[in-house]
């Protein structure tokens, strides 16, 4: 009979994943000698080669392809068990692994802690930060609980759960203060900032623009709002961002912010998760916070100077 350790199998994974033994070693928290150890072990345990070794990287072999996903799988269902043991409680204890984007992070992620901590302070809050195809894939594949992103995702595995929707606000260099709205119309004509290729909010922007299916006159990349807001206040062009993020984006650049006519360019923000998780209606108690959170931070805006419009 085959005998492998879970431990095993998250080793092999996590090499996977960072296709090098140091940064798979350093996300598990032990030695490199005791990982290739382990994958070793593994090896012969299976009887086939699963990884290429080279100095740079490691690939996996055909035996190794046809395994990963079976680990995987084998992995999702032990992280289930215990997920299925959390459900059973009365109140929300335990882990909780929650993925954001960039564009909300920053903004949404403070006060969201904090709700959690206050309302429900026996849970354990692992916080994960990248782009949305990425946070996707890991609820779909079980290595997050729930993601909070723009909707929708269109995944069929996953349950959507929208919170709250927010504008889009003009960002221009302070000297435009007070001058008329550019119409979306007018803002393909104009040097547009935009965060580089991979945000769903760079999308977003561009279908507002009506830029999707033909190329802006010109479109300058950055890879995070305060960059494009810095980039603004120095006088290189416009950009639109979050009406979540204009308070700490703008505070220290010479800029102006402004709304656009209606309809105003507008994102939904929700949470997801995997339809068959067991912690399903825990996540649901969870969106709410996520909502109550939003709400605070509205409240706080509309007590500070109206916008242009």
């Amino acid at each position: 009979m085959i005998q492998m350790t879970l431990r095993q199998l998250r080793y092999f994974d996590a090499l996977v994943r960072h296709g090098h033994f140091g940064r798979a070693a350093e996300s598990c928290s032990i030695s490199q000698p005791a990982l290739s150890m382990q994958i070793k072990e593994m090896e012969e345990t299976l009887g086939g080669v699963l990884l290429e070794r080279s100095a740079r990287q490691v690939t996996l072999t055909k035996f190794g392809e046809e395994i990963v996903q079976r680990v995987r799988d084998i992995l999702r269902s032990v992280d289930e068990l215990g997920d299925f043991a959390r459900a059973s409680r009365d109140r929300l204890a335990g882990r909780l692994r929650i993925g954001m984007i960039p564009t909300i992070a920053p903004y949404l992620l403070p006060k969201v802690i904090e709700n959690l901590a206050r309302m429900h302070p026996e849970l354990d809050i692992h916080v994960r930060e990248t782009l949305t195809p990425k946070l996707i894939k890991e609820v779909a594949e079980g290595r997050l609980d729930t993601a909070i992103v723009a909707l929708p995702v269109s995944e069929p595995s996953l349950t959507e759960v929208a919170c709250f929707s927010e504008n889009f606000l003009l960002v221009r260099p302070g000297e435009d203060e007070g001058t008329p709205v550019p119409s979306h119309e007018t803002l393909r004509e104009m040097r547009l900032l935009l965060l580089e290729e991979g945000h769903c909010f760079r999308d977003q922007a561009l279908s507002f623009c009506n830029m999707q299916s033909s190329p802006p006159r010109e479109v300058l990349d950055a890879s995070s709002l305060s960059t494009l807001v810095q980039m603004v206040g120095a006088g290189i062009g416009v950009t639109l961002i979050p009406e979540m993020a204009v308070a700490v984006e703008t505070r220290s650049a010479p800029v102006s912010v402004a709304r656009f006519r209606n309809p105003q360019p507008s994102r939904t923000i929700g949470m997801v998760w995997r339809k068959t998780s067991p912690l399903a209606a825990q996540l649901q108690q969870i969106s709410e916070v996520v909502c109550l959170a939003a709400d605070a931070l509205r409240e706080q805006r509309k007590a500070k100077s109206p916008l242009r419009k």
